[in-house]
């Protein structure tokens, strides 16, 4: 099994029995010295995705999960790991038993853009859902954002 640190909209439980439906929550943390962000705006039509940078100072709320080898696959390929979207990273997760490593994915992109309401609202629901602190969600809502993604031609 792998340790794997959620953020962003894989901190929603009912998400995660969908993408990994073996792999059972272990507990929560933060990754001290990290900071939730945003890029890739090109990738999608919403605009820029969820990812972490380190930034001294900052923290970043996450889910931690057992994922069985064949969840893990199916993980990766849900996110593009194939296609090179993200990338798989070690990082130190601080809990209330003490420290655990665990794997996160990081965007394959450059940190900038504004999210859009739509998908900002996404994340505070899903950290919200995954037991976030209220202040956590708050801060997350009170984001600055667009009101809208980039719209298909046609």
């Amino acid at each position: 099994m792998a340790l794997y640190a959620a953020y962003g909209s894989n901190l929603d439980p009912e998400r995660m029995a969908l993408r990994a439906p073996h792999s059972p929550l272990r507990g929560t943390g933060w990754l001290v010295d990290w900071r939730l962000t945003f890029g890739g705006e090109d990738l999608t039509w919403e605009g820029p995705l969820s990812t972490i940078v380190e930034d001294p100072g900052h923290q970043v709320y996450v889910a931690l999960y057992d994922l069985t080898p064949a969840d893990e696959r199916a993980l990766d390929q849900w996110e593009g790991l194939e296609i090179g979207v993200w990338t798989k990273i070690r990082v130190r997760v601080s809990t209330l038993d003490g420290d655990a490593t665990a794997w996160a994915y990081v965007l394959n992109a450059y940190e900038g853009g504004l999210p859009t309401a739509r998908y900002l609202g996404m994340l505070a629901e899903a950290a919200e859902a995954g037991g976030a602190p209220h202040d956590y969600v708050t801060a997350l809502r009170q984001r600055e954002c667009t009101q809208g993604g980039i719209q298909p031609d046609g």
